[in-house]
């Protein structure tokens, strides 16, 4: 088995990390206006078991007068009153799934001792969900053109799909088009602080809900009461940067993927080498020879193929990616379930009388500068990405939403930068050893960036979000949030084993 990409590289690709300070860094640290307005809770339409609510905001903190949107807000109430401690403000991330479905199904995510001793309180941010969400044309979202690009015909057809797709979205969105950045959604979080009746914000955000968590410890540090940080972006990142610990992370998961296959009877391929038919399934895939298990009328591309095992690396979920690389290879029955998809933009409504979807893809975009000049330079990072991940040959999440803000123009709302996190009490991040979206060289930049006031937690196994998977990190993000207690420094939990 090969080595792992992720210790090799970790130092050489850190050191790459952005170092221009963006408005975050610069902004002063203001609290919450003093009349934000408390939340009207009333029972939740889809289950009275739990209340929901909404929060007004700026559309534009720093021009206040411009404008309002209602925050949707959801919360479930602490089952144990007599030691609650307070609110649990939470974000799933994405960007795009919905922090208030996250608070409604909290038991399924949350210990009792966390749902005994909080509120836990959901939020969608802004640009999101049931918060005014950035809406396009369902029609021209279908029709984007391929994530990856072969010639500079396809990179200028991305660059002016882009251009059309983001004077769409603003036309059917409104003014908060251009104010779904992260920094702004850190402002609202301040504001629900002080709408919660809280004096200091305890908050546990995943993935993308990291980026809110970090960035409201660097603008709001006198307001934290604990921070529980779950698979770490890392912010500070440049294009170059971006895309090859990406790479590297994705590679890492199909190391991890091949090596449980290597020992595990259990494993469709057990005995196999899953390398060699890898390889033979993409170039199979390449020439348009290979179909899909599951409509078999449907050619896969080489892109369907990885992004199907970067899917199954989330879970992870790796007997149903072994049972579907058979499937793919000999026309065997594929498993019963299907891998779930890597997150998504969402499904089509009905607005303004014509198809519409929602695009959060447009925070992201708002959130990192990521330019490429020209198909020359495209073609550079592709082939930089095929030496870094090998097998996986790129990230697809990374590729994809490179495209989707190809030709964003500058300067962002909210541009990368390294943290500066001065003045909060000790911050908690866990990662996984393993994980193919915010991978481990992430999480060691943001613990690095933060500084003394980092905890991180590793877990040895694989799969992206970590809390609940066994007693030893569950338990420590649990007495983090209720008694703050932080690990020791270099802890590490145990991989739980894969069934």
């Amino acid at each position: 088995m090969r080595r792992s990409l992720v210790p090799v590289l970790a130092a050489a690709l850190l050191a790459t990390a952005a170092s221009t300070a963006g408005r975050a860094a610069a902004a002063p640290a203001t609290a919450a206006r003093a009349d934000t307005p408390a939340v009207s809770w009333a029972p939740c339409a889809e289950d009275p078991t739990a209340e929901c609510g909404t929060l007004t905001v700026p559309v534009d903190w720093d021009h206040p007068g411009s404008g309002t949107i209602d925050l949707a807000l959801a919360r479930r109430k602490a089952t144990d009153p007599e030691h609650r401690i307070g609110s649990l403000v939470v974000n799933p991330g994405g960007p795009g799934v919905s922090g208030v479905e996250y608070a409604l199904r909290a038991g399924d995510y949350f210990g009792k001792e966390l749902t005994g001793r909080f509120d836990v309180v959901g939020f969608d941010p802004r640009g999101v969900g049931r918060s005014h969400p950035v809406v396009c044309s369902a029609d021209l979202l279908r029709r984007a053109p391929e994530p990856i690009m072969r010639s500079r015909a396809d990179f200028d057809a991305r660059l002016a799909y882009n251009q059309r797709l983001r004077q769409d979205c603003r036309a059917r969105t409104g003014p908060l088009y251009d104010h779904v950045d992260t920094l702004s959604v850190a402002r609202d979080v301040d504001a629900l602080r002080a709408a919660l009746g809280e004096a200091k914000l305890t908050y546990y955000g995943v993935s993308y809900g990291t980026l809110i968590g970090q960035q409201y410890a660097e603008r709001f540090p006198g307001n934290v009461r604990a921070l529980a940080m779950d698979s770490s972006f890392d912010h500070s990142l440049g294009t170059a940067a971006y895309l090859d610990t990406a790479a590297t992370h994705a590679e890492d998961s199909f190391d991890a993927f091949a090596a449980w296959c290597d020992r595990t009877t259990t494993c469709a391929l057990h005995g196999r080498d899953v390398r060699r038919l890898w390889t033979d399934l993409l170039a199979r895939a390449d020439r348009g020879e290979l179909r899909d298990p599951y409509q078999p009328d449907q050619r896969l591309s080489g892109w369907d193929v990885v992004n199907q095992a970067f899917a199954a690396f989330y879970g992870p979920y790796w007997n149903e990616l072994a049972q579907w690389l058979l499937a793919a290879d000999t026309g065997a029955s594929p498993p019963a379930r299907r891998v779930p998809a890597a997150p998504g933009e969402g499904t089509a409504t009905r607005g303004a009388g014509e198809e519409v979807a929602p695009y959060a893809r447009t925070v992201f975009c708002q959130d990192f500068h990521l330019p490429v000049r020209d198909y020359d330079e495209y073609a550079a990072h592709l082939r930089r990405q095929s030496a870094i991940a090998g097998d996986m040959r790129y990230s697809p999440a990374a590729l994809y939403s490179v495209a989707a803000c190809l030709g964003t123009p500058a300067p962002v709302p909210n541009p990368q930068h390294r943290l500066a996190v001065d003045g909060t009490p000790p911050l908690l991040l866990v990662n996984s050893l393993h994980d193919p979206a915010t991978g481990y060289l992430w999480a060691l930049g943001a613990a690095r960036q933060i500084g003394r006031e980092a905890a991180l937690l590793t877990y040895e196994g694989a799969g992206h979000g970590v809390n609940g998977r066994g007693d030893c990190v569950t338990n420590a993000v649990t007495g983090y949030l209720v008694s703050l207690t932080v690990p020791a420094a270099g802890a590490r939990c145990p991989a739980l084993p894969v069934s």
